[in-house]
C-alpha cells in the first residue's frame, strides 16, 4: 500500500501550458561533455541551518474535509522538527494566525504567497562549493506537469534563495526535488517517469539530463529507476521508492499487494538496486521495507500514501510516519533506530497529510548549515 497524490480535480491546468519548449534539448550537450561541478547537494544527513515548510493547505486543492487536519499534521511536523533545528515556514498573510496558534513560537513564520504546501518540490534544492558557499537551484516547478495551479509556487525557489542570501542557479531542467536523492558523495537515485517526462523536459535524453545534473549538483553516477508515470501527480516521485540512509546503503520500499500498480514496479526498483554500485563501485546494501497493511479508516481514501519511505532526516532526527498497523510502524521504527544510529525515530500520525497523498518528507526542504 503505497498510494500517492493522484490527479487533483481542482486547480488543474491544460498540461501543455507551462512545459519547457524543445529548443530546451539542443542547448544541452552529452554527459561525456561535462565539466567537473564547483557544486554539489550535501546528503540529508549532513548537518542542516534549517527546515523549509510551507503552510499551504487550501480549502479549493483540499476541501474541507482534509484542510484542518492538514494543517494539524504540518504543524505537528514543524514542532518536532523544531524540537532539532530552526524551522522557517511559508504561509498566506490571510492564514497567519492560525499558523501562530498552530504551530507555536518554535517556528518561524514567512509571509509569501503559496499554492500548496509542499516544499520538497516547490522549494529550491541547496548545494554548497568547495568554499562552503551557498548555492539554490531553481528547477521551474511547473505543477507537476501541469497538472496544478503553480503561480505562487513557481516564485517560491527564488524567494528563499533570496532570503537566506543565497544565489539562484538556474537551468533549463523542470523537476522537483522530491525526483530527486543523493548519498552527498556523487551517487544519484532518480526516477526516469518523473524526470525524463515530456510534461517536464521534452526531447532531453538520459545523457543531456547527466550533464546538467552533474553541473548543478555534482552528482556523477545516476541509478535509475523506471518509476510508473500517470498513476500519481509527481510520475513516481524518487522519495516514495528508495532513498539513501548513508552511502552505499539504500531503504526501499516494496507493495506487497499484487493488485497495486506499484507491486511490479516496486518488484523491478528492487532488482535494479541490488544490483547496482555507487560512484566509489561499492554495492548496494538494499534494506526493504514494506509498507503498513492497513491504516485508520477515517482518512482513507484511493490517494492515501501509506508508505515509510517518505521519512526526513533532520539534525539528531529522523520523523517518520506512523499508521496504526502496530507491527508494521513498529517494524518501521526499528528499521529506522538500525539504519540511523544516534538519532531519535519520532512518528507522527500524518493521516491528513498522507490521505493527500503526500508525507512528511514531501512538506520538508533542508537547508544545509
Amino acid at each position: 500500500m503505497m498510494k500517492r497524490r493522484n490527479f487533483l480535480k481542482r486547480s488543474l491546468l491544460v498540461s501543455g501550458g507551462a512545459l519547457a519548449t524543445g529548443a530546451f534539448s539542443s542547448s544541452l550537450g552529452t554527459a561525456s561533455e561535462a565539466d567537473d561541478s564547483t557544486w554539489h547537494m550535501p546528503d540529508e544527513g549532513a548537518a542542516h541551518a534549517a527546515t523549509w515548510m510551507a503552510f499551504g493547505p487550501s480549502i479549493d486543492v483540499w476541501g474541507d474535509k482534509l484542510l484542518p487536519v492538514a494543517r494539524d499534521n504540518l504543524a505537528s511536523i514543524a514542532k518536532a522538527i523544531a524540537a532539532h533545528e530552526p524551522v522557517k515556514m511559508l504561509v498566506r498573510e490571510e492564514d497567519y494566525d492560525i499558523a501562530a496558534r498552530l504551530c507555536g513560537a518554535s517556528v518561524t513564520l514567512v509571509v509569501q504567497p503559496i499554492d500548496d504546501l509542499w516544499m520538497r518540490d516547490t522549494g529550491p534544492v541547496f548545494v554548497k562549493n568547495q568554499a562552503a558557499e551557498a548555492g539554490a537551484v531553481g528547477f521551474n516547478f511547473n505543477g507537476w506537469g501541469g497538472k496544478q495551479e503553480h503561480g505562487n509556487d513557481a516564485d517560491v525557489a527564488g524567494f528563499i534563495a533570496h532570503a537566506v542570501a543565497a544565489g539562484l542557479i538556474e537551468t533549463k531542467l523542470v523537476l522537483e526535488g522530491g525526483g530527486i536523492e543523493v548519498d552527498g558523495e556523487g551517487t544519484a537515485i532518480i526516477t526516469e517517469s518523473c524526470v525524463l517526462n515530456a510534461n517536464r523536459n521534452p526531447g532531453v535524453s538520459k545523457a543531456q539530463c547527466e550533464k546538467e545534473l552533474s553541473r548543478l549538483l555534482g552528482v556523477r553516477k545516476i541509478i535509475w529507476l523506471p518509476g510508473i508515470a500517470g498513476k500519481d501527480i509527481t510520475d513516481g516521485h524518487t522519495d516514495f521508492y528508495a532513498r539513501f540512509a548513508t552511502p552505499g546503503v539504500v531503504v526501499a520500499g516494496m507493495d506487497m499487494d499484487p493488485q497495486s500498480y506499484d507491486h511490479a514496479v516496486t518488484k523491478r526498483h528492487l532488482e535494479i538496486l541490488r544490483q547496482s554500485t555507487d560512484i566509489n563501485g561499492h554495492k548496494l546494501e538494499v534494506v526493504v521495507l514494506q509498507g503498513p497493511s492497513t491504516v485508520r479508516r477515517k482518512y482513507e481514501n484511493k490517494e492515501f500514501a501509506a508508505g515509510y519511505i517518505n521519512f526526513y532526516v533532520c539534525n539528531g532526527a529522523v520523523i517518520a510516519p506512523e499508521f496504526g498497523d502496530r507491527t508494521a510502524d513498529n517494524n518501521a521504527r526499528d528499521a529506522l533506530r538500525d539504519l540511523f544510529p544516534g538519532r531519535d525515530i519520532i512518528q507522527l500520525n500524518i493521516d491528513g497529510i498522507a490521505a493527500g497523498g503526500g508525507g512528511i518528507h514531501c512538506t520538508t526542504q533542508q537547508q544545509p548549515a
